[in-house]
């Protein structure tokens, strides 16, 4: 094994996020406040601050208010408030408007801003560097490092330079062991090492499964007639079935672009069912295509949601570190948000560990963070809305919709149900076999509204270095072939937004499950979804996957 190189720093926050980034910067706050010295280290996979963010996004500014009080002044990208927020119920062909005052408050989005959640990312990391927070792209953190008596002591990013079959080529170069008194997980949903982390320390043991949702997402330069900034559209049904959980979004941002996104809940039952393909005829509605004909796609992107909510947060402290932002899962599904709770938690982690670092501790645990959580509005805001996704699960979308609005109506009044309901089955395990579904024909692209995967993952700008181990792990490698083909009919061939699996004709007669991991978005999907759950998603080497500008 060759000897790494090992930095030391007081905090190391794994992920570039709102979530990491607004832990670092709040670590910084205090230790001026207090005069007192604290080293931050934030590393990031992607190959700048901001090149893995995807997010709708309207954002409520309610942390950034707390923690840059003049964020308007220190020039943030939040540049267009929400001026109009519609809700429609789509048919094939039609729409039905939902009346805004029957919505519960809690939908309101006045006083939110449309943002690219990557840009506001890159003006984050800008203040955190200002503060003297230390700041790395481009390397992927690889491994947990233990102490002896088992707590986190920081993370060892990738090696690089490893070649296709796992040997040393000329570049590389041996990973860096970044230790820290406390270790910060901020990788986002579904991150690698918060996978680990959770079952070495059972953090999941007394929570529910966590459910997840695939959000597809395009950005597109329209027509400046049919641009109207501020303007927030959401809408169910079409062309997903009733039982089916799923939406759309479609946000007017400056510079006459709009973000147009779809998001399918993956416990979907049908493994015929292609989310990619949802969403591109989704585009051929007539309340979006008024929007879109005529304009011009700009990027595309993909990304995992968690939609478990307050149930299914896990304990969020562990020896030597925390879980923070998405790798919590703190998305408050009804309202499409999760930056304000991701950004909320990474302050909240901060200080508590700049209280135990001023104490002089390191590598304990931080017990404090858990209480600071049931005692924030992070907690209110995940408990007011908790039986809204078993409704959707159990009931379908439409009436499983109308019970979920009657329960937020009941909370906002105060007489909410005194029970939290459970989610029931994981993702994985709600896919069916093919045999009790049916196939489904999915119109060709017309290359200008609707598009194949492999033109949309070339604007997303992914690049993985080829010739290295893939990323994407088969615990065994036959069952993709021997189990889900036969049984499910391999649905990663569906559910992948980006064209990375395939099953292909094999030398000799037969089938073989081919894996293109330089096509890899990281949008974790096969990781929740595959039936078999026997797909592994690891870091690639650092800097490797999209490069989404302005998502």
């Amino acid at each position: 094994m060759s000897e790494r190189e090992a930095m030391e720093f007081d905090v190391v926050i794994v992920g570039a996020g709102p979530a990491g980034l607004a832990a670092a910067i709040r670590l910084k706050q205090l230790a001026a406040a207090a005069d007192h010295e604290v080293s931050v280290c934030v590393i990031e996979k992607g190959s700048e601050v901001g090149a893995h963010i995807l997010s709708g996004a309207v954002i409520d500014p309610i942390a950034l208010n707390e923690l840059i009080p003049d964020w308007k002044e220190k020039g943030a990208p939040l540049n267009t408030p929400v001026t109009e927020d519609n809700f429609l119920v789509l048919s094939e062909t039609g729409s039905m408007r939902f009346p805004n005052f029957l919505m519960p408050p809690l939908m309101n989005n006045h006083g939110n801003y449309i943002v690219s959640l990557g840009n506001v990312c890159r003006w984050l990391a800008s203040q955190a560097e200002a503060a003297g927070v230390e700041i790395y792209p481009g390397f992927a953190a690889a491994e947990v490092l233990y102490n002896d008596q088992g707590a986190v002591v920081g993370v060892a990013t990738g090696d690089m330079g490893i070649g296709r079959e796992g040997e040393k080529t000329d570049a590389f170069e041996p990973g860096i062991e970044l230790r820290a008194k406390y270790t910060l997980i901020a990788e986002g949903v579904r991150g690698s090492l918060a996978q680990l982390i959770q079952t070495k320390f059972d953090l999941c043991k007394d929570s529910e499964p966590q459910k997840f949702g695939i959000g597809i997402k395009e950005l597109w330069e329209i027509d400046p007639k049919k641009h109207k900034p501020g303007l927030v559209t959401h809408t169910m049904g079409w062309p997903l079935d009733s039982s089916t959980g799923g939406g759309s979004f479609i946000y007017h941002l400056e510079n006459n672009q709009v973000a147009v996104g779809f998001v399918i809940h993956l416990n979907y039952k049908n493994p015929y069912l292609s989310p990619f393909d949802e969403f591109q005829r989704f585009k051929h509605h007539p309340e979006i295509a008024k929007y879109l004909e005529g304009g011009r796609r700009i990027s595309y992107g993909a990304r995992a949601i968690t939609e478990g909510g307050f149930q299914s947060v896990p304990k969020l402290s562990f020896p030597g570190g925390a879980l923070i932002g998405c790798s919590a899962g703190f998305v408050n599904l009804p309202r499409i948000k999760g930056s304000h709770n991701a950004m909320k938690s990474g302050m909240i982690a901060a200080e508590c560990a700049f209280e135990a670092l001023k104490a002089g501790r390191g590598h304990d645990e931080l017990t404090k963070y858990q209480t600071a959580y049931r005692q924030s509005w992070i907690y209110k805001d995940l408990k007011r809305v908790r039986n809204v996704k078993p409704l959707l699960s159990k009931f379908g979308n439409r009436f499983g919709f109308m019970l979920g609005g009657l329960d937020m109506w009941m909370n906002q009044l105060g007489i909410g149900l005194p029970l939290t309901l459970s989610h029931g089955k994981t993702d994985s395990a709600s896919t069916q076999p093919a045999a009790k579904c049916s196939p489904i024909a999915y119109p060709k692209p017309d290359g200008k509204l609707s598009f194949d995967k492999l033109s949309s993952v070339f604007i997303s700008n992914t690049n993985h270095e080829e010739n290295q181990p893939s990323h994407l792990k088969l615990k065994d490698p036959s069952i993709p072939i021997a189990v889900n083909l036969p049984l499910y009919a391999e649905p990663a061939q569906r559910y992948c937004p980006a064209g990375v699996y395939e099953v292909v004709d094999a030398d000799g007669g037969g089938k073989r499950f081919q894996i293109n991991a330089q096509n890899c978005v990281h949008c974790k999907t096969c990781d929740i979804k595959d039936p078999s759950q026997n797909i592994v998603w690891t870091v690639p080497q650092g800097g490797g996957g999209p490069n989404y500008p302005n998502m």
